[in-house]
């Protein structure tokens, strides 16, 4: 038996278990938001009314504070 895999789809799923991947599901704008927010230009309540309607902000908060 053999095993056949692209290097690129090697690499996706690498980047994808090292958690590093997070930010290309961002959308345009929700990156912009997630920019301001970190920021300081979006208040807390705002950006708690943001991650509540598009739970992947916070998702990705978490990715970013934990990758720095």
């Amino acid at each position: 038996m053999s095993f056949h895999f692209t290097v690129s789809g090697l690499t996706r799923n690498l980047i994808h278990s090292l958690g590093l991947d997070h930010e290309r599901a961002l959308t345009p704008e929700q990156s912009l938001l997630l920019e301001c927010y970190l920021a300081g230009q979006i208040p807390e309540s705002a950006w708690s009314d943001y991650v509540f309607e598009m739970p992947e902000l916070g998702k990705h908060l978490n990715a970013r504070r934990g990758a720095n």
